[in-house]
C-alpha cells in the first residue's frame, strides 16, 4: 500500500474525527428517545458511523 501525503493524513484524521462524533451524538439520542423505532434507527446509523470509522482507522 501506497503511504499517505500529509494532506491525505489530515482529510482522514478529519473523517474519523467526524465519524466519531456523529456515533456519539446518535447514541446520545436514542438514549434519549421514547419512541422504540426512532431509537433503533438511531442506534443502527450510530453503529453505521461507528463501522465505517473502523474502516477509516485501517488506513492509519
Amino acid at each position: 500500500m501506497a503511504q499517505l501525503n500529509q494532506i491525505e493524513l489530515q482529510n482522514l484524521r478529519h473523517l474519523v474525527g467526524g465519524y466519531q462524533t456523529t456515533a456519539s451524538k446518535l447514541n446520545d439520542y436514542a438514549n434519549q428517545c421514547q419512541d422504540q423505532q426512532i431509537k433503533q434507527m438511531l442506534q443502527q446509523a450510530a453503529a453505521s458511523a461507528q463501522n465505517t470509522t473502523q474502516k477509516l482507522m485501517g488506513f492509519l
